[in-house]
């Protein structure tokens, strides 16, 4: 009997929960919208450098007048970095005298730049002109946010281990509120990077704190429901943060529309219940114990209250107590054979899913289509992909649904590579797929990485190898600075992360159907009983084989004792 059984007589999954469960995933609905923020805080519109006193007055009508200040690209468009040190009024008219242009002599844009307003009114790129030479700190702001997002995980988990799921969840929710808010106020590139970063590190807070209070509060039998069904609402908000950015086009207002409803969730989040399970794990049995007599009530059994007495809760609760005594680590993940494989083939498919989710998903821009209509494409695609990920997860098991959603997706990155520019729809189409195969991969690996690890040090699994995603998050817009140097370099490092990734996820053991271990010395043993088993059966097959060689030899041997006198009758005449 453990706290799961409590959790059945008091309703299972009932009205407390479902509230409980709505309340704690709305707020993921704007989840999405800080992760993948960058697309539209930090677009980069159309630009080429300012000419003083006459940029201002051109119109679309008189913008041919550009051409004897601004010199073309390689692409017969404007150079959006270098202008002629001396005006070239002939080549306004003469159409084909851009041939000898490329001799005449450039300089950079000294007067700042002119911005298109068509796409973006204002972002990070045109207020503090990150282009040109400046063009990586786009990236770096984003790596910088995901670095918070990184150390959030590492301060925010501890703490919740110390001080409670609700304390640091509703102190998540004011930290993003305030921070997120005041950082539409920044007025300067280095102070908005600061803001970011601490915004990442309340982002770890909610996500965390968020699902342990959803996971504690629910029976296990309707965890995977619930946690399939609650991961559609980061889903939705992918395709939310569309409309929201279209809607004002504005880096500051987009910022403030993201952040602010923080407020009204930090408000409401009074109202959540603190983990019973880890109110009786530190010693507050007498609190827990009136959580589960107020979530009875709720749920409409208030007889129960009268039956879960304090001497009931702690023995149901024995196990726990008992098995929290020993305090497991991070090394414990790798001390024994098994449980060092299984941590260290995981940390690289947590990464590459990661790497290349994140490569597709940041940048948006590079397809030539419609950002806005882009992000709700790359959105909507996650549901099908989800489902398509659950079906392959039932029927053809774990392990070979995380290798071949890896491998699927970059065979299509390495595809697009291939692709020109001038097929927009084909690019468009196969960097969806990508992203549909790396979002199913990401499916796989949560509910993969639960199965592998132990119950004692489950959670500690996860946040072991999940920091690895988050190191993923981070290169993987610091990679696309590389495109400067070969265009198709980012994608190939993309891609070869995923290959190597799919390949080693054919090394983890398969669960589908297998109990779930609840010691390490459970994993150890399992495992290696496998392993045994089929090295036992290899070796029966081998030694098979062996005897069907030796009496295949006999037969050869006595058929050419034989052969000689049936083919030589004359030696039997003799």
């Amino acid at each position: 009997m453990g706290f799961a059984d409590l959790l059945d007589e008091v309703g299972g999954f009932g009205r407390f929960q479902l509230i409980h469960v709505l309340l704690l995933s709305i707020p993921g609905l704007l989840m999405a919208c800080q992760n993948l923020l960058n697309n539209f805080t930090a677009g980069v519109p159309e630009h080429h450098c300012r000419i003083p006193n006459i940029t201002a007055a051109l119109n679309e009508s008189t913008s041919s007048v550009l051409r004897a200040f601004i010199p073309l690209d390689s692409s017969l468009t404007l150079s959006k970095c270098t202008r002629y040190t001396e005006t070239q009024w002939h080549l306004i008219t003469d159409k084909l005298s851009h041939r000898n242009a490329t001799e005449l002599q450039t300089e950079s844009c000294a007067d700042g730049w002119t911005y298109d307003k068509t796409e973006f009114s204002s972002s990070i790129v045109s207020e503090w002109d990150l282009v040109c030479t400046l063009r990586p700190l786009k990236q770096m702001s984003q790596t910088i946010y995901m670095g918070g997002v990184l150390t959030g995980a590492i301060i925010f988990g501890g703490l919740s281990d110390r001080f409670g799921r609700k304390a640091i969840l509703i102190w998540s929710y004011f930290q993003l509120a305030v921070l997120g808010t005041f950082t539409a106020l920044s007025p300067s590139y280095v102070v908005y990077c600061i803001l970011r970063f601490l915004t990442g590190m309340s982002v770890s807070g909610v996500i965390l704190n968020g699902v342990s209070l959803k996971v504690e509060w629910i029976p296990t039998k309707t965890r995977t429901l619930v946690g399939t069904l609650s991961s559609f609402f980061f889903t939705f908000g992918q395709m939310v943060l569309a409309g929201v950015a279209y809607s004002l086009k504005d880096w500051r207002k987009i910022q403030v529309a993201v952040c602010l409803p923080f407020f009204i969730f930090f408000l409401y989040s009074w109202w959540f219940s603190e983990s019973a399970r880890w109110l009786v794990l530190n010693g507050r049995s007498e609190e827990a114990l009136k959580r589960l007599h107020y979530v009875a009530k709720i749920n409409g059994k208030p007889e129960m209250a009268e039956k879960i007495t304090l001497e009931v809760l702690e023995s149901h609760m024995q196990k726990e107590v008992q098995s929290s005594k020993r305090i497991y680590t991070a090394l414990d993940l790798l001390r024994t054979p098994t449980m060092r494989k299984i941590s260290m083939c995981l940390m690289v498919v947590w990464f590459s899913t990661s790497f290349a989710y994140y490569g597709l998903a940041m940048d948006l821009q590079k397809f030539g289509v419609n950002i806005y209509l882009m992000q709700v494409i790359f959105g909507a695609v996650d549901f099908p992909a989800k489902l398509v990920a659950l079906l392959m997860l039932s029927f053809l098991g774990r392990r070979l649904t995380q290798g071949l959603c890896l491998l699927v997706s970059a065979s299509i990155i390495f595809a697009n590579i291939f692709v020109p520019k001038e097929m927009q729809f084909t690019r468009t189409a196969l960097a969806v797929l990508g992203k549909g195969f790396t979002s199913s991969s990401f499916t796989c690996v949560y509910l993969f990485t639960g199965e592998l690890y132990p119950t004692v040090i489950r959670q500690t699994g996860m946040g072991f190898v999940s920091t690895m995603s988050r190191i993923g998050s981070m290169a993987a817009p610091a990679v696309l600075i590389l495109d400067e140097i070969v265009p198709a370099l980012p994608s190939i490092i993309y891609g070869g992360s995923a290959v190597i990734a799919g390949l080693i996820a054919f090394l983890l053991p398969e669960t589908l159907n297998i109990p779930l271990p609840d010691t390490i010395e459970d994993v150890e043993e399992k495992w290696e009983k496998k392993k045994r088993s089929f090295q036992e059966q290899t070796q029966s097959e081998s030694l098979a084989l062996q005897d069907i060689k030796q009496d295949g030899g006999k037969y050869e041997e006595n058929k050419s004792h034989l052969h000689p006198l049936s083919e030589n009758p004359v030696q039997i005449k003799e």
